[in-house]
C-alpha cells in the first residue's frame, strides 16, 4: 500500500491520478490533497478518498472547505499556505508525491518532496525549467526517484535502454525525438493567428487539459518547455533533441539509436497511461484507457515545426542555449503573457512578443541558488506586466 500526496489534485492531472488510484484501492491510499482555491472540487475529492489532510493555497478557500467538511462529518484536516504544502509532500508517511501544480507555484513543494527523498511523479515541468541544475543535483543528493509524467517524457523514459552510464548518449542513443500535436492552429496563416480567441486556444484537438497548458500548446511554448525539461531529465544537449509535429498524438515520443533503430511509445491520448505507468513502475497496472486501434486510426502523419509562425519554440531553444536564469525568465514572462491573453488583455501573437522582449531586456545570471532563480522569476514577471500594461494604453 503506497501513501500518496497529490499536489494540484483538482486540476486535470490530479483528477486523472485519482481516477487511476480509485481503480486500485488495494495498492494506493491518498494521504493528502493540495489545491489552490477549488473548494467544490476538493470537497468531492475529500468525500471520496478521505485523505488525512487537504491543503488549500487560498486561506479563504481553506476556511470554506473546513466548514463544509464539518457539515458532512468528514475528518480530513484542512491546512493552508506554502509551508503546509511542503509538509504534506515531505511527511514520513508519504511514499509518493504527484507534482501537478501548474506553473512556478509548483516549484517549492516539488523541490521539498525531492529533498525528502520521495518517489516524485513530475507533471510540473516548470520546476525543471526554472531550476534544472539545482533540481537534478538535489534528486541525486537526496536519492529521490524522479519519474516523468508528461506523456512525451514518459514515452522517452519507456524507450530508454537499461544503463548505469552517466550519459545515455554513450549507451547507443543518437537522438531524442520529441513529438508535438501542433495544437489547434498548426495550419493557420499569420493573419489568422492575429485573431485567435482564448476560447479557440483552449480547445485542443486531442487532449483535455487546463486553460494555461492549452494556450501553451497552441503557441508551442508547451513544447518549448518540454524541450528544456528533456534536456535536464535525460542529460541531453539541445542538439541531441529534435521536435517533430505529429497531429494524431498517438506516438508520444521516440528514441533514435545509432544502429538505425527508432523505438516509439504509442497509446491513445489519455494522461492516465503515463500516470499509471509511473505509479506502478517498474510494474504495470490497468489505467482505464481503451486499447489502441491502429487500423481505426488509419495513418500517422509527421512534419517539421514552423518556428516562424510559432516563435515560442525557438525562444525556448534560445533560453536553454543561454543557460543560467534565462529559462526561469522565459517561463515567468510566459505565465504573465498567457494570463493576460486569457483575460483578453493581450493578443495571441502578443504572447511570443512579450516573451521575446523580456528575454532581451533582463540580463541572464548564473542559476546557482534557489534565491537567484526566484529573483529572476520576480523581475521577469514585473517586466512582463509592464509590457502588457503598456500595450493596453
Amino acid at each position: 500500500m503506497q501513501n500518496i500526496t497529490i499536489l494540484g489534485s483538482t486540476g486535470s492531472i490530479g483528477c486523472s491520478t485519482l481516477d487511476v488510484i480509485a481503480q486500485h484501492p488495494d495498492r494506493y491510499q491518498v494521504f493528502a490533497l493540495v489545491a489552490q482555491k477549488d473548494v467544490a472540487g476538493m470537497l468531492v475529492q475529500c468525500q471520496q478518498f478521505r485523505p488525512k489532510y487537504a491543503v488549500m493555497a487560498n486561506s479563504n478557500a481553506a476556511t470554506k472547505l473546513q466548514a463544509l467538511l464539518k457539515e458532512i462529518g468528514c475528518s480530513t484536516e484542512v491546512l493552508t499556505g506554502k509551508q503546509a504544502q511542503a509538509e504534506v509532500a515531505t511527511a514520513s508517511e508519504v511514499d509518493t508525491v504527484m507534482a501537478a501544480i501548474v506553473g512556478a507555484a509548483g516549484l517549492l513543494p516539488t523541490l521539498a518532496a525531492v529533498s525528502a527523498g520521495k518517489k516524485v511523479l513530475l507533471a510540473n515541468k516548470e520546476a525543471l525549467v526554472m531550476s534544472g541544475a539545482l533540481f537534478m543535483q538535489e534528486v541525486a543528493r537526496a536519492g529521490a526517484t524522479l519519474l516523468p509524467i508528461d506523456s512525451e517524457h514518459n514515452a522517452i523514459f519507456q524507450c530508454l535502454p537499461p544503463t548505469d552510464s552517466d550519459s545515455l548518449f554513450s549507451a547507443g542513443i543518437r537522438k531524442i525525438l520529441l513529438t508535438a500535436s501542433g495544437g489547434p492552429f498548426r495550419n493557420f496563416s499569420l493573419d489568422e493567428l492575429q485573431h485567435v480567441t482564448p476560447e479557440q486556444a483552449c480547445n485542443h484537438p486531442n487532449w483535455s487539459m487546463g486553460r494555461k497548458i492549452s494556450v501553451d500548446s497552441a503557441t508551442l511554448m508547451n513544447k518549448g518547455l518540454e524541450f528544456i525539461e528533456a534536456c535536464w531529465l535525460f542529460s541531453a544537449s539541445p542538439e541531441q533533441i529534435d521536435v517533430v509535429i505529429h497531429p494524431q498524438s498517438i506516438i508520444h515520443s521516440m528514441v533514435d539509436y545509432v544502429d538505425g533503430s527508432v523505438l516509439a511509445q504509442l497509446g491513445n491520448p489519455d494522461m492516465r497511461t503515463p500516470i499509471a505507468h509511473a505509479l506502478a513502475w517498474p510494474g504495470r497496472i490497468t489505467s482505464g484507457v481503451s486499447p489502441l486501434d491502429l487500423a481505426k486510426i488509419g495513418q500517422l502523419d509527421f512534419e517539421a515545426p514552423n518556428e516562424g509562425r510559432f516563435p515560442c519554440l525557438k525562444l525556448a531553444k534560445q533560453a536553454v542555449q543561454t543557460g543560467g536564469t534565462a529559462m526561469a525568465i522565459l517561463n515567468a514572462a510566459n505565465e504573465v503573457a498567457v494570463d493576460a491573453f486569457l483575460d483578453n488583455r493581450l493578443k495571441f501573437m502578443g504572447i511570443a512578443q512579450v516573451n521575446e522582449t523580456v528575454l532581451d531586456k533582463i540580463p541572464c545570471k548564473a542559476a546557482d541558488s534557489l534565491e537567484h532563480v526566484l529573483e529572476a522569476d520576480r523581475i521577469a514577471r514585473e517586466c512582463a506586466q509592464q509590457i502588457v500594461y503598456a500595450s493596453n494604453k
